[in-house]
C-alpha cells in the first residue's frame, strides 16, 4: 500500500489530481488519502513547539538560536487540496493522541542527516505535547551508537539510526566498498522496531571528498563510479527485498520519506541570481516551477521500487510540498554546518509537516 501523489508538474485537471489518492503497490491492497498536493497558508496557531523550548535540537537546525532574523517561516501550514474539497480528512496534529496510540511501541527513523532532521522533529513535537499533559518525564542519548529519546511515561522510544544509503557500506582492503545487494549492517536492528520511516537519496550524488566510497560492488562487478540514479534504484531494490524478507506487517508498519529538495538554484522558481538565502515566502499556488517536464529522477524510482514490493510501505510523498518552501532552510544560521545550506530544514519548520502527515496516515 503507497501513499502517493500525482507528479507536480502533471497535466489535467485538479479533479485527476484529486482522485489519485488509491494507487496501491505490491500485495498491500487498500487505499489511502491524497494529502500531498496543496498548498501552504498561514496560520497563527504555529509553530507547535519553541525552538528553546525543546532540547533535542542539534545546532545545524536551530536557526533562530543561530541568528536568523526573521520568523515568517514558523508560521505556515500545509493545505491539501483533498482536505479543501472535503473528501478527506487531515486532522491537526495531536501529539498527546499520538503518545497514547504508541505507548510501548519502538519507532525508527532509517536514513542520513535529513531523518535525523525528521526524527528531531517528532522528538520535539511529542515532548512539547508531553510537557503540556505535565509528563514530561524523558532520556535522551544524542551521542548513544543508536541515538534516541525515551518517553518514559509512555514507554516510547524514537531511535535514529544513521545509514546513509541503507545498503551496507564496508572497509575492505580495496578502500570502502558500496555494496548494492547487502544489508548486513542494520537490519537486525530493525526488524525490532514497531514503526520504521526510511529515507535514502541525498548522499547517492556525492562526489570528489564528500564521496564516501572507492568501490561499488553490484553482485560480482566492481565499479570504481556507475550512473548514480541506476545505483540507487539498485540499491532500494535490495532494501525492498529486505522489507519483503524480514517485515512482518502484523506488528510493524514501514514508510518511506520522499525525496527531499534543496534549493540552492533560483531558476527553479523563476529568481536565477537566489538560493535559500534571504527567501522569505513560500513559492505561492501549487505548483513547483522546475517541476514542469522534469527528466526521470529519484522520485520515480522510489515509487516504481516501492510498487514492487509485496508488503505494505506507506510513501511519505514530500517533496511537492517542500519544494514550495524555499523559506525554510537554515540558510548561514546553522551552528554545524559551514557555509550556505539550502539542503535541511529549521526547526520549528518542514520536517513537522512530514511527521503530521505520517500521523496523519495512521488515522485513516
Amino acid at each position: 500500500m503507497i501513499f502517493i501523489s500525482v507528479a507536480a508538474g502533471a497535466a489535467g485537471a485538479a479533479e485527476e489530481l484529486l482522485s489519485a489518492y488509491n494507487l496501491t503497490g505490491g500485495g498491500g491492497g487498500g487505499g489511502g488519502c491524497g494529502l500531498f498536493y496543496g498548498k501552504w497558508a498561514v496560520d497563527g496557531t504555529y509553530p507547535l513547539y519553541n525552538n528553546n523550548g525543546c532540547p533535542f535540537i542539534d545546532p545545524q537546525f536551530d536557526c533562530l538560536k543561530y541568528g536568523r532574523p526573521d520568523k515568517s517561516f514558523l508560521y505556515y501550514t500545509w493545505k491539501p487540496a483533498a482536505a479543501a474539497a472535503g473528501s478527506c480528512n487531515f486532522p491537526r496534529f495531536e501529539g498527546g493522541d499520538l503518545l497514547k496510540r504508541w505507548r510501548g511501541k519502538k519507532i525508527m527513523y532509517v536514513g542520513d542527516s535529513l531523518s535525523l532532521n525528521m526524527w528531531q522533529s517528532m522528538a520535539c513535537m511529542l515532548h512539547s505535547a508531553a510537557v503540556a499533559a505535565a509528563r514530561a518525564s524523558f532520556s535522551y542519548a544524542r551521542n548513544a551508537p543508536i541515538p534516541y529519546v525515551a518517553f518514559k511515561d509512555y514507554d516510547l522510544t524514537i531511535h535514529f539510526y544513521h545509514s546513509n544509503y541503507l545498503v551496507d557500506l564496508v572497509k575492505e582492503t580495496k578502500g570502502m566498498v558500496l555494496n548494492l545487494d547487502s544489508i548486513q549492517q542494520g537490519g537486525d536492528v530493525w526488524k525490532s522496531m514497531d514503526v520504521l520511516i526510511f529515507n535514502s537519496w541525498h548522499w547517492w550524488t556525492h562526489t570528489g571528498t564528500s564521496q564516501p566510497w572507492n568501490i561499488v560492488q553490484d553482485g560480482t562487478n566492481s565499479y570504481k563510479d556507475m550512473d548514480r540514479l541506476e545505483a540507487f534504484r539498485k540499491g532500494l531494490t535490495t532494501w525492498g527485498k529486505w522489507v519483503d524478507q524480514n517485515v512482518d506487517p502484523q506488528r510493524t508498519k514501514v514508510y518511506f520519506m520522499g525525496i527531499s529538495p534543496s534549493h540552492y538554484m533560483g531558476k527553479e522558481w523563476g529568481s536565477p541570481s537566489k538560493t535559500c538565502s534571504g527567501e522569505k515566502l513560500p513559492v505561492e499556488g501549487s505548483m513547483y516551477p522546475a517541476a514542469a517536464g522534469e527528466a526521470i529522477g529519484p522520485e520515480e524510482v522510489v515509487k516504481k521500487v516501492l510498487n514492487g514490493i509485496r508488503k505494505p510501505v506507506y510513501l511519505l510523498d514530500i517533496t511537492l510540498l517542500s519544494e514550495l518552501r524555499k523559506d525554510a532552510h537554515p540558510s548561514y544560521y546553522s551552528g554545524d554546518h559551514p557555509g550556505l545550506d539550502c539542503s535541511h530544514w529549521c526547526l520549528p519548520g518542514v520536517p513537522d509537516t512530514w511527521n503530521h502527515l505520517l500521523y496523519a496516515s495512521l488515522l485513516q
